[in-house]
């Protein structure tokens, strides 16, 4: 398909620019090509993951996490955070994985839509810094009350599962640059 006279600014940029396997940012770099198309795809899936355990952590514990709890703090800044990687990192995956200068119309959907995705990303992150910044006198002050060490390898199958993703991503990132 062809990018025609009503066709978006982007779709006439891809249609008119160089044939290239990839974004002409990546400058011909197919290593660099791989690298961020696993990172992005990763990021994604692993941002998918902690929203949707934190979102069911949420309605699972309901009752007993009133809602300014640490608890419920602490789930709220990781979802505003995830959600904001994910949306960030998904519309860049996209965008990445869709690239096709022989289809410039379909590409330039999803290089506007990256950018229509971007604020909201932002939205998130920013929300997360400013519950982190109005929530931290008060956690640190609770965290202070029972003195305790944190065991942080109580998610370790779940980070497992993570970093098993993001292997199988790069090889599959390794297998479409290498093909195209």
């Amino acid at each position: 398909m062809t990018a025609t006279a009503n066709s978006s600014f982007a779709a006439r940029a891809v249609a008119a620019g160089p044939q290239t396997l990839a974004p002409p940012s990546f400058n011909g770099m197919g290593w660099l090509v791989v690298i961020n198309l696993a990172m992005m795809t990763v990021a994604t899936l692993i941002g998918i993951m902690v929203i949707v355990k934190l979102v069911g952590d949420w309605v699972k514990h309901r009752r007993t996490d009133v809602w300014l709890s640490p608890a419920s703090i602490y789930r709220v800044l990781g979802i505003l955070f995830a959600t904001g990687i994910t949306i960030r990192c998904g519309a860049e995956m996209v965008s990445l994985w869709g690239w096709n200068p022989h289809d410039p119309v379909a590409t330039g959907i999803y290089l506007t839509a990256k950018r229509m995705f971007d604020p909201i990303a932002v939205t998130c992150g920013i929300s997360g810094l400013m519950v982190y910044i109005l929530s931290e006198p008060g956690m640190i002050e609770q965290q202070r009350k029972i003195p305790f060490p944190v065991n942080m390898w109580l998610a370790w199958p779940m980070v497992k599962r993570m970093l098993r993703l993001g292997v199988l991503t790069f090889i599959a990132a390794i297998g479409v640059v290498s093909t195209r």
